[in-house]
């Protein structure tokens, strides 16, 4: 019985060793698709030398610029240039602002990152334990509460959540304040707001507005799934077996539905950070949303595609890390995988 798991366990390694090569297969495709609609917009969407040269430049010195930005070659050596200064990083310059793309991500992004991870823990210390409750005391007046108040969080715009927030607790109330990023510290070439008193101050409306629709998602998602879960046998056997509710409840219900909560948690962090766009536009927050806005504005085309392809890498990473979760989280798949192939 040992010889035989011994080479089970080894072939179930040999399967995820497999399913994450696949994946990486399948997040290169993905990448160079988005790198190539990213690469289009400089060929379709103005003119770059036009842009940089304005419209007073002599026909030589667009043909010479034309040399030099490497637009007189053929489309496939474009593309893979353009690929290739993607790996590295480097996207050009901002055609608004003349500064290196680069440099504008790493200024902006880390204000970005701050935003939608706080709104995810807040999104997920508040929606997986209200969620629980309105599964547990299905029919009370609370879960009514929460339930009613989760239709409002989902049907309510994020920029009028924000611009509520602001007039109650900003402008009424004037206990936050309702723009910027206020003060930082610089960690190297990293800055955050976590290690100052003002930068949470700045920090709590627009994380709250950021939260307020993934908390009432994952609130109504655990809700469904604790109930499904619920009526499952095994959970009739359990409680057959004398186990107290809170063993039934929360060793045996939640565990399992936490295998489709983590896949829209992990989905929904992605989202944050990629349509973090109008709560930083409604909260002035400096950060990859608002650069994007003002690079749309300006048809900032380098700035553009960089925010394209850094959103796609983004979302690639956390549906790896997801899938990677399944197979920690339930080792059921592990188990069917193996015995499956075997």
């Amino acid at each position: 019985m040992l010889r035989c798991a011994i080479p089970l366990v080894t072939f179930a390694a040999v399967l995820m060793l497999a399913f994450i090569l696949r994946r990486l297969a399948q997040a290169v495709i993905v990448m160079l698709t988005v790198a190539f609609i990213a690469f289009m917009l400089f060929q379709y969407v103005g003119d770059p030398v036009t842009n940089l040269l304005g419209q007073d430049a002599t026909p030589q010195q667009r043909l010479q610029l034309r040399a030099d930005l490497g637009l007189d070659q053929p489309f496939p050596v474009q593309f893979a240039r353009f690929v290739g200064n993607a790996v590295n990083g480097e996207f050009g310059l901002s055609l608004r602002q003349g500064r290196r793309v680069s440099s504008l991500i790493v200024e902006r992004f880390p204000a970005t990152l701050e935003l939608s991870l706080t709104a995810a823990v807040i999104a997920l210390a508040f929606g997986i334990p209200m969620g629980v409750y309105a599964a547990l005391r299905r029919g009370s007046f609370g879960s009514h509460l929460l339930m009613t108040a989760s239709l409002l969080g989902v049907s309510l715009p994020t920029f009028l959540i924000g611009i509520l927030l602001i007039l109650i607790f900003a402008v009424t109330l004037k206990w936050l304040p309702s723009y910027n990023r206020g003060e930082v510290v610089a960690l190297g070439t990293w800055t955050t707001g976590f290690l100052t008193v003002d930068g949470w101050r700045h920090l709590i409306l627009p994380s709250i507005t950021l939260a307020v629709f993934q908390l009432t998602l994952i609130m109504r998602l655990v809700r469904s799934e604790m109930l499904e879960v619920l009526r499952a046998d095994y959970i009739k056997f359990a409680r057959a077996r004398g186990l107290t509710n809170r063993t039934v409840y929360f060793g045996h219900a939640l565990k399992n539905t936490m295998v489709p909560v983590i896949t829209i948690t992990g989905l929904q962090l992605g989202s944050l950070i990629a349509f973090a766009i109008i709560t930083e536009r409604v909260f002035q927050w400096p950060g990859m949303g608002l650069l994007f806005i003002d690079a749309v504005t300006f048809a900032d085309i380098p700035v553009m595609a960089a925010y394209l392809c850094l959103i796609a890498l983004i979302f690639v990473v956390i549906n790896l890390v997801v899938d990677l979760l399944y197979f920690a989280v339930d080792p059921r798949l592990r188990v069917e995988k193996a015995v499956g192939a075997h």
